[in-house]
């Protein structure tokens, strides 16, 4: 019980990390995101890169919740909690893709002082890295930690079932919303898909707080009154 209690306040650092992190990392960012002519002058260089800093660190900080709660996670289903770990993992895999085209832009920049090239390519790699945003903390997210982490947080009664719910049904609406916008339905900066992933958003902050201050319920599932739920069938 002391253990899983221990687990459940290192993931919810790691939690609100994600967003101590990566909230930054995008303001960081703006001069080469938004700033068309970002690779043909002078540029906030060392801006960047500590903004690329900063997100491959969100990126460590994602993939370390999964890796702390997996072993609490795996009592209730094992194939879910990898499920939540690969998932993860894809996430961060797709946030560093989307780092190494913006320090690529950077890296243009000086050694090609500009030109109509330069330009283009550079409007490339912003463009890989707003899709890799939209796979990676949109779609991925909403799947990995709304879903899956929801249903698992929903069926053992780790946390309240109502803070559960919300990422059980917030997730699914982030990644149809993600679809939505690769698909042209509305641009990824809109009040309507900040509307849909709000729900994500709120599951995945208050979750973190409560893991901080609260720590997981006194379930079965961690105090061992009962067996595990979901095992996975022997096939020995």
């Amino acid at each position: 019980m002391e253990a899983a209690q221990r687990s459940a306040r290192i993931a919810g650092v790691w939690f609100v990390l994600t967003f101590v992190l990566s909230i930054p990392a995008v303001l960081l960012y703006d001069p080469v995101l938004n700033d068309a002519n970002y690779i043909l002058g002078a540029g906030a260089d060392t801006q960047v890169r500590i903004g690329a800093l900063l997100e491959i660190l969100t990126a460590v900080a994602n993939v370390a919740t999964a890796v702390v709660l997996f072993p609490i996670l795996k009592r209730q289903s094992e194939s879910i909690a990898l499920g939540y770990v690969g998932t993860r993992i894809l996430e961060s895999t797709v946030i560093v893709m989307g780092v190494v085209s913006v320090l690529a832009v950077v890296a243009l920049r000086q050694d090609l002082g500009g030109g109509a090239d330069a330009a283009q390519i550079g409007r490339s790699l912003v463009a890989l890295k707003d899709q890799t945003f939209l796979l990676g903390p949109a779609f991925c997210a909403g799947f990995g930690n709304g879903l899956l982490l929801g249903y698992l947080m929903y069926r053992s009664g780790l946390v309240p079932r109502p803070m559960a719910l919300i990422g059980l049904v917030g997730g699914p609406i982030a990644c149809a919303t993600a679809t939505a916008v690769l698909f042209g339905a509305y641009d990824q900066q809109s009040p309507v898909n900040f509307l849909f992933t709000a729900p994500e958003i709120v599951w995945e902050a208050s979750l973190g707080v409560w893991l901080i201050t609260k720590g997981f319920r006194p379930v079965p599932l961690i105090t061992g009154t009962a067996p595990k739920t979901e095992q996975e069938p022997d096939t020995a």
